[in-house]
């Protein structure tokens, strides 16, 4: 505890609130604990402080940038109890609070509004001057190195309470700021944070759907039970990666080992025992070191293989041979070597279906699936749009968010890429500085319109228009002869060039 009985709540939002919060530690002289909370955590955690036994930890509370309309009612009896104990609460903001709310809130809590921004009702507040902080609601362009630097710790400090419900880098991130703490001068630990969030910030689940929900809670469960398989079934461009990312990052894994990620449609199959495995130094032609495989490159970690449907039966067997004895050779190599990895494995195929056609081991499958997975695609979580966009959005514009009518137009179509689609959009729309959404969606339909065979093929839908109906059934049984096209052109009864034209 750094308080002299004095506790600072923030919200988890844009750089300003850090900004803010670290603006009233410094007026404070730095005597202050923090803590970032959500407007529907508020009224819980004042309730838990307020239960205290004996004399409160906190005398003081200042609420910065924490929305009150959570659970007004709850929140109301919580600062009730709190002003029992003689706590004061004083909230900051720029925004006046709702009537209804204020009315609730008479009596139990100090508003302080002032100013166009919660900064400068931090400063009017504290009768100090927060000029130092303003760079923070700059644009990215105009911003300084060591403001970047500052912004990427912050976002490094979120993504790690989104993620791991890690909260004491909020904390430090605000502490620094408020100090004056170089970046040459953080500690090990904050930088390998940042250097963490540098590679994996952009891949994490998002969305507050049942879908969604329900796949974070089931990655929570698993994650820790470190040597269970899991098989992730999904659609391109739903997130597989990620989740496995998720699963690992989540584990004791992450400590004792590296997430390895290969696609097995990447090589050929005489390659994929080289990849998986390695060599000795002249097994073959050209082999003029020893190399390690993935399986070695991930010892003590994760690897996750996608599109294994694409594996050939050959291949199969090499892998089954490794999860049943847990040993395996180098190509060339006489000596059996350990194998210590989790593995999670993906495909957008119908593996049992490729199990009933032969085409995949039925014993290697029942070995991947300890624990299934199934990614959603896109169209079945439309209301996460919002928050997937401005998400990404926020991160190269500066935290700043999409207007209404540009998620309207975003929301106004099925997405058969899925979350990787929108993304692409919202970077064409980043890249050529277009504001008009509804112009870059019909573009974009317009451009994409021959994927509407795929759309109908992955929902099961008959489509009304004959050509759109002869491209679905074109698709089917390019798919059902395994994606040959001389095979699918035999058993349509038209020419290559004619299954190529549909696909």
């Amino acid at each position: 505890m750094n308080s002299n009985g004095t506790l600072i709540l923030t919200g988890w939002g844009p750089a300003e609130y850090v900004a803010s919060a670290a603006a009233a530690l410094k007026a404070l002289g730095g005597r202050a604990d923090v803590c970032g909370v959500s407007r529907r955590r508020l009224p819980e955690l004042l309730s838990e402080l307020a239960s205290e036994r004996g004399a409160p930890s906190w005398s003081r509370i200042y609420m910065l940038g924490v929305s009150v309309s959570g659970d007004p009612g709850a929140l109301a009896e919580a600062l009730a109890k709190l002003k029992t104990k003689k706590v004061s609460v004083t909230w900051i903001s720029a925004l006046d609070m709702p009537k209804d709310i204020a009315e609730k809130l008479a009596g139990l809590v100090e508003a302080k509004v002032f100013g166009s921004s919660l900064l400068e009702s931090v400063g009017r507040s504290f009768g100090v001057d927060v000029d130092e902080y303003m760079p923070f609601l700059k644009e990215p362009k105009r911003a300084s190195s060591e403001t970047k630097t500052y912004s990427d710790l912050i976002a490094a400090s979120q993504f790690y309470y989104r993620n791991y419900q890690d909260e004491s880098l909020y904390a430090k991130a605000i502490r620094y700021l408020a100090s004056g703490v170089k970046p040459c001068a953080w500690g090990p630990d904050v930088n390998a944070a940042v250097a963490h969030y540098d590679r994996y910030g952009g891949r994490e689940l998002l969305g507050k759907s049942r879908e969604i929900t329900m796949l974070q809670e089931r990655i929570n469960r698993i994650a820790p039970h470190d040597h269970a398989r899991v098989l992730i079934l999904g659609e391109s461009g739903t997130g597989k990666e990620t989740v496995a990312l998720q699963i690992h990052n989540k584990s004791p894994r992450a400590k004792t080992g590296e997430f390895k990620a290969f696609n097995c449609a990447s090589v050929t199959k005489d390659l994929l025992e080289d990849r998986f495995f390695g060599h000795e130094k002249g097994a073959f032609t050209g082999a003029v070191n020893q190399t390690d495989g993935l399986f070695k490159m991930a010892d003590g970690g994760t690897l996750f293989l996608d599109e294994i449907g694409e594996m050939s039966l050959e291949v199969q067997a090499l892998l089954l041979r490794v999860l049943e004895g847990g040993r395996y050779m180098r190509v060339g190599g006489r000596d059996e070597l350990p194998c210590n990895v989790r593995l999670v494995t993906a495909t957008n195929r119908d593996l049992p279906a490729l199990v009933r056609e032969g085409k995949f081991r039925e014993d290697l499958y029942y070995r991947l699936n300890v624990v299934l997975l199934r990614t959603p695609s896109l169209r079945e979580h439309k209301e996460d749009i919002p928050i997937i966009a401005n998400a990404w959005w926020r991160k190269f514009h500066n935290n700043h968010v999409l207007k209404d009518e540009q998620i309207a137009a975003l929301m106004d179509y099925d997405y058969p890429g899925n979350v990787r689609e929108l993304i692409n959009i919202l970077n064409r729309a980043s890249a050529l500085e277009e504001d008009d959404f509804g112009l870059l969606m019909r573009e974009h339909k317009d451009i994409n319109a021959g994927l509407a065979g795929n759309l109908e093929l992955k929902s099961g839908r008959i489509p009304d228009k004959l050509d759109d109906a002869i491209r679905l059934h074109v698709r089917r049984v390019y798919e059902k002869y395994g994606e040959n096209l001389t095979r699918a052109a035999d058993a349509l009864d038209i020419s290559r060039n004619t299954v190529r034209k549909y696909l």
